[in-house]
């Protein structure tokens, strides 16, 4: 079971894009976090994930140190392991936050776009000052601590000319994880959709050299999109499960299916139980059932158990219907699928040994952590 605490009141914007002063921001009490973390620990078999979400989650630097000292007081009584991760758009990220993450293994996640003209296109202070030089320096100072951190990027209609050229320079700087997520809710029109085509096809052949180069790196959504077709008899099982292996805690203790959900607020159907009371266990039966109802406007799809469109939060977020599919996750997907496909099969007919490594041994990502350690 995954726990995300939204530490900090939302308001409607992506959390990365927070960039509000800490005065301004209210957000969850200590006791709502701790009654939290006992109900993902008392439901999770042993192991529960607590993720620190927000608006922006480092506006609770004390209330994240404060939880994480709980969790590991209930690890010595119980014997529960906890895991933890954060996202961060890196304003507040410091040397003694990151010293702190590296002793309690806190994986951290930064929002950073990429270059300049991509990343200060939008992610800017209040006042209009841009934030990439700043925080390249952040960048940096989280590579060297913490060098197996994931970078998340964000795509806009506005900045898809960039991408190419901004994970270029992620990978320049020593990012080995990058996560590229599109803006589903922007305006997506067939020329946009063109440019960024191009820019996945320059990528695609990018991960062909880097690949064929033995480097090792970590590139979505092509990583997923390969292992869809490479694991395709079972892809399909690890998909959402709407409220069955993650739960969402607004800031007053609302328990809710997915991190979107918690906008619906405590009087809506998405809301499944309180942090006080438990999880209602027929809503959250009910919800689920719902969540895996054949989307509309995907039957008989032929790709349709390689697709994200069983994302029932992605598809409320963007449609308000979770069995609805948005055009633009629609038209998204088939269009990465021929790329990431391409790509895969190029490597795979050349029985590049680094590729097979990668896609097909499960246990890559721990010999690959070895050999570097050992190196």
């Amino acid at each position: 079971m995954h726990v995300t605490l939204h530490v900090t009141r939302d308001c409607n914007m992506a959390c990365s894009y927070c960039y509000a002063p800490p005065q301004s921001c209210a957000g969850m009490t200590f006791e709502t976090a701790r009654k939290a973390v006992d109900l993902g620990a008392s439901t999770s078999g042993g192991r529960c994930g607590v993720v620190f979400f927000g608006g922006e989650p480092l506006l609770r630097k004390e209330l994240i140190i404060q939880v994480i000292d709980y969790c590991r007081s209930i690890e010595k009584q119980t014997g529960v392991q906890f895991h933890f991760k954060l996202t961060t758009n890196g304003l507040l990220m410091d040397e003694a936050f990151l010293d702190f993450s590296l002793r309690n293994g806190l994986f951290i996640g930064l929002s950073f776009d990429g270059i300049k003209a991509a990343h200060d296109t939008f992610r800017r202070l209040p006042d209009g000052t841009p934030t990439h030089a700043f925080l390249i320096k952040r960048l940096e100072l989280l590579l060297r601590v913490k060098p197996y951190s994931s970078v998340m990027l964000t795509v806009n209609p506005e900045t898809a000319r960039y991408l190419s050229d901004s994970i270029y320079q992620l990978k320049s700087l020593g990012c080995r994880y990058m996560i590229v997520s599109l803006n589903h809710d922007a305006d997506w029109d067939a020329a946009r959709f063109s440019i960024l085509k191009k820019e996945y096809e320059i990528l695609g052949n990018a991960y062909i050299r880097w690949t064929r180069n033995e480097d090792k790196f970590f590139f979505s959504p092509f990583e997923t999109k390969i292992s869809s077709h490479v694991n395709r008899h079972c892809y399909q099982n690890d998909r959402c499960e709407l409220g069955q292996k993650q739960i969402s805690i607004s800031p007053e203790g609302g328990i809710f299916p997915c991190v979107q959900f918690p906008y619906a607020g405590e009087q809506s159907q998405w809301c499944i139980g309180h942090v006080d009371t438990g999880i209602d266990m027929e809503k959250q039966k009910a919800i689920f059932q719902l969540s895996q109802e054949e989307k509309k406007g995907c039957e008989g799809c032929m790709i349709s158990d390689r697709c994200n469109h069983t994302c029932g939060c992605l598809n409320w977020q963007t449609m308000g219907d979770i069995n609805k599919v948005s055009p633009v996750l629609c038209h998204h997907e088939q269009m990465l699928m021929r790329i990431a496909d391409r790509v895969g099969k190029v490597l795979y007919k050349e029985r590049n040994p680094t590729f097979l490594h990668k896609q097909y041994n499960s246990l890559y990502p721990v010999m690959s952590l070895i050999e570097d350690v050992l190196d």
